[in-house]
């Protein structure tokens, strides 16, 4: 996961989806055993999905190819890509810690630096 924040952070995406992604991850691990070669291919093609859903501009499979230092071709990023939404049943909707935690922040007047941290917890 550090290295999808590190992703996410480089791309400048929206926080919602880093939370998608790490649900859409932790979705899919819990139903196909994944090889350790293989997990950063599930992980920046569940980075891609949750792009493709929360992000207005969201990245292309080049982009995804180009991060993971082409370790992986296009064609694994869209067949991943399709096995994990096939695995989940394209139940991509699902509620995230996310809203949850800004309105606890907001409520609680929290600190900037509280926030900033919170975003990674």
């Amino acid at each position: 996961v550090d290295w999808l924040v590190e992703v996410h952070m480089k791309f400048r995406l929206v926080p919602e989806t880093l939370f998608l992604c790490v649900n859409i991850l932790d979705r899919y691990c819990s139903m196909v055993q994944v090889e350790r070669r293989r997990l950063q291919l599930v992980g920046v093609t569940a980075l891609l999905i949750a792009c493709k859903y929360e992000e207005i501009y969201p990245p292309e499979v080049r982009d995804c190819v180009y991060i993971t230092d082409r370790a992986y071709s296009r064609q694994d990023v869209i067949d991943m890509e399709q096995d994990i939404v096939g695995q989940l049943k394209f139940e991509l909707t699902v509620p995230t810690a996310y809203p949850f935690l800004i309105r606890f922040l907001l409520i609680t007047n929290a600190a900037k630096m509280a926030k900033v941290a919170a975003n990674y917890y």
